[in-house]
């Protein structure tokens, strides 16, 4: 799938240590449920193990158009035919793109391949609040905020909030 800057396509298991380097650095993961630190073999264990892509749950890999480089993540999962709905998650974990519009392109990609091929009616995700940079992305591309789930997220001894946003097929800008 093509953006203006992106490329999404499924990930691997040769991409196994960008993603590995991406969890383990404290700045990319700082707003996001890191879990527990894994070793490089066990994440190269996940990727090669890991189902291919369904309805249900689709990864792809964020790479720049200029020169393929892989540069992050995005994946709709929980999605069900039934229903028309699917959580988004991103995260560019090479940290010299951010702030240069290839996370708001993802996100465009994405959604237009969530509506369009997958035909979701709607894609839904959660945000700290205080990732005012994540926030704003969301909304440029046309998600609201729905709700807002209180101290659900630990980070350094604190809890913060977190908006929860929606976009409706039709809503995509």
């Amino acid at each position: 799938m093509l953006g203006d800057l992106v490329k999404l396509r499924p990930m691997g298991p040769s991409d196994a240590e960008a993603l590995w380097r991406w969890n383990h650095d404290p700045d990319v993961m700082w707003w996001m449920d890191d879990g527990y630190a894994q070793p490089l073999a066990q994440v190269e264990k996940w990727m090669a193990e890991r189902p291919r892509n369904t309805y249900g749950d689709v990864l792809f890999g964020i790479e720049v158009l200029a020169d393929a480089k892989l540069i992050g993540l995005v994946a709709l999962h929980d999605a069900e035919p039934e229903t028309g709905c699917a959580t988004l998650d991103i995260y560019l974990g090479e940290k010299e793109y951010w702030g240069r519009g290839y996370a708001t392109d993802a996100m465009r990609t994405i959604c237009r391949y969530g509506f369009e091929d997958m035909r979701l009616h709607k894609i839904t995700l959660t945000v700290v609040t205080e990732n005012q940079a994540a926030h704003r992305v969301y909304q440029r591309v046309g998600f609201v905020d729905e709700g807002r789930l209180r101290q659900v997220f630990r980070r350094d001894g604190k809890w913060y909030d977190q908006f929860t946003m929606g976009l409706l097929e039709g809503e995509l800008r």
